[in-house]
């Protein structure tokens, strides 16, 4: 399946506006998008559904997981409605209810770390090394329950995050 890629500008609090590069449409009136790494620094749950007026839907930490929930609430409304008359229609709990089976919530739902979290669900070879450094005489097991929920591994899709464990683990020489 392709997904398009498509121009995004997000709506931000006091009326700023956030162009958003690489947003991708996933239904008519709905777009997945990467929050920009100068925004929202703590928060963890960098991907988000966006409805095509520039308001954030919902968050979740993946991108597998934000695109299934844009898939999930698709079809329950027509998006491409203005957010008037989508608000009088509109049952936020069904809509919740869709989004929390693919580990989506509201904005700001997954919580906030101290720090700067913007760069959760991407690694350089630098994360890998010092990943494996830190892993002194760890088995592979515990290397992956150690890097399941910290940054910026806890963010990384399935097969992301497959990869980075297998070259943290080669290069920490574990079994």
């Amino acid at each position: 399946m392709s997904i398009d890629t498509v121009p995004y500008t997000m709506r931000g609090k006091q009326g700023a506006a956030y162009e958003i590069e690489g947003a991708n449409q996933i239904a008519p009136g709905l777009v997945a998008f990467r929050l920009p790494g100068d925004l929202d620094l703590n928060n963890p749950a960098r991907w988000n559904i966006g409805h095509h007026s520039g308001y954030v839907v919902a968050e979740a930490m993946t991108r597998e997981f934000i695109v299934a929930g844009a898939e999930a609430i698709a079809p329950l409304y027509d998006w491409t409605r203005d957010v008037d008359s989508l608000t009088e229609e509109i049952d936020t709990d069904k809509v919740l209810a869709a989004l929390g089976k693919h580990h989506c919530g509201a904005v700001h739902t997954h919580g906030y770390l101290r720090g700067d979290v913007s760069r959760n669900g991407t690694y350089t070879d630098a994360d890998i090394e010092q990943a494996a450094a830190e892993s002194d005489g760890m088995s592979a097991h515990d290397i992956l329950l150690a890097m399941t929920n910290t940054v910026p591994w806890m963010g990384l899709d399935t097969n992301d995050f497959n990869e980075a464990h297998d070259r943290i683990a080669t290069a920490a020489g574990a079994a």
